[in-house]
């Protein structure tokens, strides 16, 4: 029980120490998935409104920040 406590504080210092917003997931990959999220969002909020072709057309960049932030954070770890 005590070293289970233990090793979750020490789980959640490195998390600060490597700026993570959950354990686990960094800042920018945070990010990454709150753009593609919020074009989700949008998305279905404007095709439902009535505007069909503009909903769609921002559904599509889902894949393409998801993409984009893959491409660009493992760039960043090869270094």
């Amino acid at each position: 029980m005590m070293n289970e406590q233990i090793d979750q504080r020490r789980a959640g210092a490195r998390a600060i120490e490597r700026h993570e917003v959950i354990p686990g997931i960094s800042r920018p990959k945070a990010l990454f998935i709150l753009a593609a999220g919020l074009s989700f969002l949008m998305s279905v909020y404007l095709f439902f409104a009535g505007s069909r072709e503009q909903g769609i057309f921002v559904g599509l960049w889902v894949p393409s920040i998801l993409s984009a932030g893959a491409l660009l954070l493992a760039r960043n770890s090869h270094e």
